[in-house]
């Protein structure tokens, strides 16, 4: 006989006990099954959680720093030109852009007297600077490559609103006097919650800046973003980066505080889902062996018979193993639907992203499997101990 045709005989007659005892089959498939959903809901319940949190904290800027001057100096200090090219040359940065804050005023008419302030300022701002703060049109057009050379300008939320802005019509555009020289309003921002200071500037070109309003190159503030991995990495070498020369006098904020909760609620999580899984796994592992050892009694006459017609040792073993493996990977199997189809409907009620981790997933089979082997070891060894005249004469 061939290797694989004896090899599909032995498993075979490992499915027999299944085929034969349907009921109890189904009830110990139950079992583990209900550990692998078990394991797969408490993995994915609490990542689907710690998702929507992750949301709600990248929203307070943990993966965010700003590069200022130092304050408080006179004459005021000033980051190199190229400050923010350097930055954005940081491996791990994944954004950077800036502004450049040059003190003069903006008003809706000519006529406004000089001393008629309405906080807002004018600010040169590069084509790049809305993903990197995470900005928002609410009308009209950003300024791009075209428009950032030419006399336009954007205005946030704030500065629309104090000049009486509520809208853009790009057919008909208004005009407001930047200094003293007439710009075209090109577009109105949303409110950006984690920059305050771009709702109340008016915002023009870098180039038009320079070129119409004695702009002198120099940004007053760069906006960086990396991954929550790296902010403290890239925090160290912001200053020295954006000014090698006087690395002193650059001011660099702190990561948010958001950051250190998120990490705190990641470590909590693992932690819980570690133990939660565990227990999961050695319930559905205790349970499929109880259903193997009660089986091996139960059949000490049909195992008495086999060994009396020739089977051996290693034959009876492979025989309740393979039971045993047959009946762990099916429960398994529907552990793992039942439980990702309870997370997907627990996730959707509760309006957070649907996560089923895979390696969840993959340690539910993996796990099935190993159950399988290790329940089904012992009762296989006891079975292929059995004496055939003993086994045959008992009841």
């Amino acid at each position: 006989m061939r290797l694989g045709e004896k090899a599909a005989d032995l498993i075979g007659l490992g499915l027999f006990g299944i085929r034969t005892r349907k009921v109890r089959a189904v009830l110990s498939a139950l079992g583990i099954a209900i550990g692998i959903a078990t394991l797969v809901l408490v993995t994915g319940i609490p990542a689907s959680s710690q998702r929507a949190l992750d949301r709600k904290l990248a929203a307070l800027g943990t993966n965010r720093l700003q590069v200022t001057p130092a304050p408080n100096h006179d004459p005021p200090l000033k980051l190199p030109v190229e400050s923010a090219d350097m930055v954005a040359r940081i491996g791990p940065v994944t954004r950077a852009s800036a502004i450049g804050d040059f003190g003069l005023d903006v008003a809706r008419s000519d006529r406004t007297a000089d001393g008629d302030f309405n906080a807002i300022a004018v600010v040169a701002a590069r084509t790049d600077l809305l993903p990197a703060i995470d900005g928002r049109l609410r009308h009209g057009r950003f300024l791009d490559a075209a428009m950032q050379r030419l006399p336009t300008v954007v205005l946030g939320a704030v500065a629309a609103q104090r000049l009486g802005f509520t809208g853009v019509d790009l057919t008909r555009p208004s005009q407001v006097y930047v200094g003293r020289q007439r710009f075209t309003v090109i577009g109105i921002l949303d409110p950006v919650a984690l920059s305050p200071e771009i709702d109340r500037s008016a915002l023009v070109g870098w180039d038009a800046a320079a070129r119409w309003l004695r702009f002198d190159g120099h940004p007053t503030r760069i906006y960086v973003q990396t991954t929550d991995a790296q902010v403290a990495a890239v925090r160290a070498v912001l200053a020295a980066t954006a000014n090698p020369e006087r690395p002193g006098d650059v001011l660099v904020s702190r990561p948010s505080d958001a950051l250190a909760a998120k990490q705190a609620v990641t470590e909590t999580f693992h932690s819980l889902l570690l133990g939660l899984a565990g227990i999961a796994l050695l319930v559905g592992g205790v349970g499929v062996a109880n259903t193997m050892y009660i089986s091996v009694l139960e059949r000490r006459r049909e195992i008495g018979l086999r060994r009396a017609l020739g089977a051996n040792r290693g034959q009876i073993r492979t025989q309740f193993v393979t039971e045993s493996i047959v009946l762990s990977m099916l429960g398994g199997t529907a552990g793992v639907l039942t439980g990702a189809l309870a997370v997907a409907g627990y996730a959707v009620f509760q309006d957070w992203p649907v996560t089923v981790p895979p390696v969840a997933a993959g340690a539910g089979l993996a796990g099935a499997l190993v159950i399988g082997v290790l329940a089904g070891a012992y009762p296989a060894v006891r079975a292929a101990r059995l004496d055939p005249t003993e086994a045959l004469s008992s009841v």
